[in-house]
């Protein structure tokens, strides 16, 4: 028999109905009219396919096939409460497997650390962070969560905005004793220029200062481009020119002096980070924790 031709709720009216002993002790119990339970019992043996009760004016017993259902129906409302419970207790803990996505640089830097710090905080937790700088499929491969750093694309994915994108403008101490420091926005341009390509009009720059002033700029001078920020910074660390920068790539740097960061009152614009995961009425306890210490970790860096 096909079990999707039974409904499961009756299930447990019928344990109900065995165990109480008559319908109306049973339909007391569950708080549902006589007539309903007697329906559900007359819907469940025709679901089943065979007499389970047999009844009269003062009595009601099982026949031998009842007796075998009862106790199968029995073992399988056991194991339902049993999955549920368990269920509920992966939505409420920190365990399993946590799989994540991140853009690669972002993954390494940043990701990466805060799992391991979560793994030793909940020794229950395994982790998975997938790195990659095309976008994931979420659903196709499985992916808890992942962090998306820019605009987010249309989707069906719930998000959680974790706070501003910062760049900045940097360039290696050599490359400034080699071509000064610039004073304007205006004297950018005619500066070697390291280019990452994978972003939106990766040559050109819109600065504005703390009075409103805005300022284009077009990099004309492009002596290095590539697709990835980790060779964009390492060109940069080696003096081919200058960059524009995620602040939490190149933060540590610019506080060590391997980089300078360029016209400081001035800003690039923002942009946003943020975690998508697949849309659910509960969020799984693992994920919600992961993007609250991320947030946590963004905060601190802004």
């Amino acid at each position: 028999m096909d079990i999707s031709a039974v409904n499961l709720n009756r299930l447990a009216i019928f344990v109900a109905v065995v165990e109480a002993g008559s319908l109306t002790a049973a339909a007391g119990r569950l708080g549902l009219a006589k007539s309903m339970v007697s329906k559900h019992m007359q819907l469940l043996e025709a679901e089943v396919g065979v007499a389970l009760l047999v009844r009269s004016t003062r009595t009601l017993r099982l026949t031998e096939a009842g007796r075998a259902f009862y106790d199968a129906s029995r073992q399988v409302l056991q194991a339902a409460g049993e999955a549920i419970e368990q269920a509920r207790s992966g939505r409420d803990s920190v365990q399993g497997k946590l799989r994540v996505a991140a853009p690669v640089d972002y993954g390494v830097m940043v990701v990466a650390p805060l799992l391991s710090r979560l793994r030793a905080q909940y020794p229950g937790l395994t982790v998975e962070l997938l790195c990659a700088d095309h976008r994931v499929d979420l659903i196709a491969e499985g992916i808890d969560v992942a962090v998306r750093l820019g605009k987010l694309a249309d989707s069906g994915l719930q998000a959680a905005r974790l706070g501003p994108l910062l760049r900045w403008l940097v360039a290696s101490p050599d490359f400034i004793a080699r071509y000064g420091m610039p004073a304007t926005p205006a004297a950018l341009a005619a500066l070697p220029y390291v280019e990452l390509t994978v972003v939106a009009q990766p040559g050109s720059l819109t600065l504005s200062d703390a009075g409103g002033r805005v300022q284009e700029v077009a990099m004309r001078h492009t002596v290095f481009s590539t697709n990835t920020a980790y060779a964009s910074r390492a060109a940069t660390l080696a003096g081919d020119g200058v960059l524009r920068a995620t602040v939490f790539s190149v933060e540590d740097d610019v506080a060590a002096g391997r980089l300078v960061r360029l016209l400081p009152d001035w800003s690039l614009p923002a942009s946003d980070i943020h975690a998508v995961y697949p849309a659910s009425p509960n969020l799984p306890h693992k994920v919600r924790v992961f993007i609250d210490q991320l947030k946590t970790v963004v905060d601190k860096k802004i």
